[in-house]
């Protein structure tokens, strides 16, 4: 990347990340936003989106955002959601912003006590560091799946549409409802694919139509995916990635 990267405070990281507001300069906590983000695969790698929720500092929804990714892996939808959040707060004019995910690797990755890996996901932690650099104080932690309803359901709405389920590949909502500012949707319509085909019959009587059976898709061969861990009392940990349940897998001792 062109120019470096900027420095972040992340002694800032650090600690209660929802105290009172009033460490770091003036102003105190009247002016933190606060935003949720959530991505999702299905599959891992499989059709993958973000969701995120971004609130004021009383409280009120100021922003919704989602967006399908394409054929990604969990953890690129995860940092998907955290360079919208970073990307909007610059764009209008967020000079703190409190980032909450229920994605612990990406959390602690930001918080410089993982170390990044993965070659695919780096320039997207470079890009998240850059970004968040360019805020006065920027604070990130992790909570648990319930504490992040509405931003999983945001990226699930993402998913869908890039499925061709609901019109659309990305949504960019501005403004609570109180305000009754507009909604920009953004994305390309899908187009939807038919399960039935009916192939005209010319000769015979005219007009008719008649129904042809659609050919099955071929089962999709296997494919070996690689993922890298450690092992801690006994049980691998995944660095990046998800393993679903009841598969078997092969663990090579480097």
């Amino acid at each position: 990347m062109a120019g470096g990267l900027e420095t972040v405070d992340w002694e800032a990281m650090t600690g209660n990340l929802f105290d009172d507001g009033n460490a770091g300069g003036s102003g105190g906590a009247a002016e933190w936003f606060t935003a949720h983000c959530d991505g999702g695969s299905r599959g891992n790698p499989g059709p993958s989106g973000y969701g995120a929720v971004i609130e004021d500092a009383q409280g009120r929804t100021v922003a919704r955002l989602s967006e399908f990714v394409g054929r990604q892996t969990n953890n690129y939808a995860e940092y998907s959601g955290l360079l919208a959040v970073l990307k909007w707060a610059l764009e209008n004019g967020t000079k703190r912003l409190r980032v909450v995910s229920d994605s612990e690797l990406m959390v602690k990755q930001m918080k410089g006590q993982y170390k990044v890996a993965s070659p695919v996901l780096r320039p997207l932690w470079e890009e998240a560091k850059r970004l968040a650099g360019r805020l006065e104080r920027f604070e990130m932690r992790h909570t648990l799946r319930g504490g992040n309803k509405e931003a999983d359901r945001l990226a699930n709405e993402a998913m869908d549409r890039g499925m061709g389920k609901v019109q659309g590949t990305g949504i960019r909502e501005q403004g609570t409802e109180k305000q009754g500012t507009g909604i920009r949707e953004q994305g390309i319509e899908s187009r939807e694919q038919g399960t039935g085909i009916r192939d005209q019959v010319r000769g015979g009587v005219s007009g008719v139509s008649k129904p042809v059976a659609a050919v099955a898709p071929a089962a999709a061969p296997v494919k070996r995916v690689v993922l890298e861990g450690y092992v801690k009392g006994g049980v691998v940990h995944l660095l990046e990635g998800e393993l679903p349940d009841g598969v078997f897998v092969k663990v090579i001792r480097e």
